[in-house]
């Protein structure tokens, strides 16, 4: 089946790699039924049946990349239709992975952080061409360093898109130097060590971006990140549990996953925390799925965005048309998103013909085509008309 081309990007040490997606509609989800029989009582979720050939396609995956443990969710029409984890959490720790297992998300943190932002664009705290640094910038000063005064132009937009031109994602990453920093030293420290390349318009992908998106945003709501994004962004879509995870295996959150790193990776030797905004969260599949359902643009359920401010997030910019704010798009009007951490590999999509999916795993490969078979992996379910889908109905 041929696919329409798309980018995607990771978090961490991954090329930009081109990969393909799906245009056609899938199938219209069977109405659910209960075990006995009959209608199913509106009160309770039916029990789910499985869909073979999307866990044959899980397991294959996991089995070719040794993936201990893994978790997805599909949603149809913004109602749950499919969730379920496998594995376990390591090859020492035989656990099982559960639907309430929380992931670290790596770069699908980014989509919270542009909901965040366009909350605050559509409560008129700001707009797309507002400044950042410097006189009259929302950060104004609050930041030091010997070459903070090259950047006074740069705008919300610009770090949205990734096109200040700065701060790339390859291995001079500030986010991924001095992990004994905090937040602020960084930031100060990055402001002395990185002098601007003078590239405004051109896009390249920067986590350091959306760490400074991160501050606008407490600094504007007077908040911290985390408590802003949850105020005004999770608990509109009914998410309790998302918060932003912990560096260390004795920082693991009660229900978190265990990452099992590749090629001598350790997923424990990161600064988490401070990456917040950019590749901080951490959540389950359910919850994530969740999100995806209250801004998708769909009507199943209600957007916490509203329409003009949903084409405001999804529309790319001149410097790459195939990255919008925070999502990876394409012009069948699909959006999604990668992450990649040692340890972690996730995916997001929204697709065209109203099916979304989560998919989370609890290691990666260096190998990018790990990536790409993660992002085909659900593809040929979600647009055949045989793959026997329950409507589940839960959001």
């Amino acid at each position: 089946m041929r696919k329409a081309p798309l980018l995607k990007w990771g978090c961490m040490f991954l090329l930009i790699a081109c990969f393909v997606r799906c245009s056609k509609s899938g199938g219209t989800p069977a109405t659910g039924t209960n075990p006995g029989g009959g209608t199913t009582n509106p009160t309770q979720p039916p029990v789910q049946k499985d869909v073979p050939a999307v866990d044959n396609a899980v397991k294959t995956f996991m089995s070719t990349w040794s993936v201990p443990g893994m978790s997805i969710a599909v949603i149809h029409n913004d109602k749950l239709i499919y969730v379920k984890s496998y594995g376990k959490m390591s090859a020492t720790d035989t656990t099982s992975i559960k639907n309430t297992s929380l992931f670290r998300l790596a770069s699908v943190s980014k989509q919270i952080t542009s909901a965040a932002i366009m909350k605050l664009l559509q409560d008129g705290k700001l707009t797309l061409d507002s400044k950042v640094f410097g006189t009259g910038g929302i950060l104004a000063n609050d930041y030091a360093g010997t070459y903070l005064g090259q950047l006074n132009d740069i705008t919300i937009d610009q770090l949205l898109h990734h096109t200040t031109g700065n701060w790339p994602n390859d291995g001079s990453d500030p986010m991924f130097q001095h992990t004994s920093y905090s937040q602020p030293q960084l930031i100060n420290w990055t402001f002395n060590n990185y002098t601007d390349r003078n590239r405004r318009g051109q896009y390249y992908y920067s986590n350091f971006g959306y760490c400074i998106l991160g501050r606008v945003i407490e600094k504007l709501s007077g908040k911290s990140y985390e408590q802003y994004c949850k105020d005004v962004v999770l608990s509109p879509c009914g998410i309790s549990d998302m918060v932003i995870g912990g560096n260390t295996l004795a920082d693991r959150k009660s229900g978190e996953v265990i990452y099992n790193g590749q090629s001598n990776e350790d997923p424990y030797s990161m600064n988490v925390t401070r990456m917040d905004s950019h590749g901080g969260w951490i959540a389950t599949a359910t919850d994530l799925a969740r999100f995806l359902a209250h801004v998708d643009g769909f009507s199943g359920v209600a957007d916490i965005l509203n329409p003009a401010t949903i084409t405001t997030m999804t529309t790319p910019s001149s410097g790459n048309p195939n990255y919008a704010c925070g999502w990876a798009v394409n012009n069948q009007n699909n959006w999604w998103h990668n992450g990649s951490l040692p340890g972690t590999l996730t995916e997001i999509v929204r697709a065209s013909n109203g099916f979304c999916w989560v998919m989370l795993c609890n290691t990666r490969s260096l190998d990018s085509q790990m990536d790409a078979d993660l992002d085909n992996l659900l593809w040929p379910s979600v647009n055949g008309t045989s793959t026997p889908w329950e409507d589940r109905d839960q959001f």
